[in-house]
């Protein structure tokens, strides 16, 4: 089960990992030395936030001012639960 995340989190990239837009895909996807993961709407929306600086909190703060159809409490968790995998799958870090 992964830990719970704290909205004052900072979370990064995994050093030599990169965000890219594929045109040719339509998508956002992870570039990383061994190969590339093709990443959904959601996903590539809530990478594209992290800057090292912007904490989880503020990273849903902008998430439901950029999504105000979105329910506010779904959103939240669903992004908490993103970062949590994400984070477990090795894409993402913090200190």
């Amino acid at each position: 089960m992964n830990a719970p995340v704290d909205a004052r989190t900072v979370y990064r990239l995994r050093p030599g990992w990169r965000l890219q837009w594929e045109e040719a895909q339509g998508r956002h996807v992870l570039l990383y030395p061994e190969g590339m993961v093709q990443l959904n709407d959601s996903a590539g929306a809530i990478l594209s936030l992290l800057d090292g600086e912007r904490d989880v909190g503020a990273l849903i703060d902008e998430l439901t001012r950029r999504y105000p159809e979105a329910p506010s409490g779904e959103l939240a968790q669903d992004v908490r639960d993103f970062l949590a995998d994400a984070s477990q799958q090795g894409w993402i870090h913090h200190d």
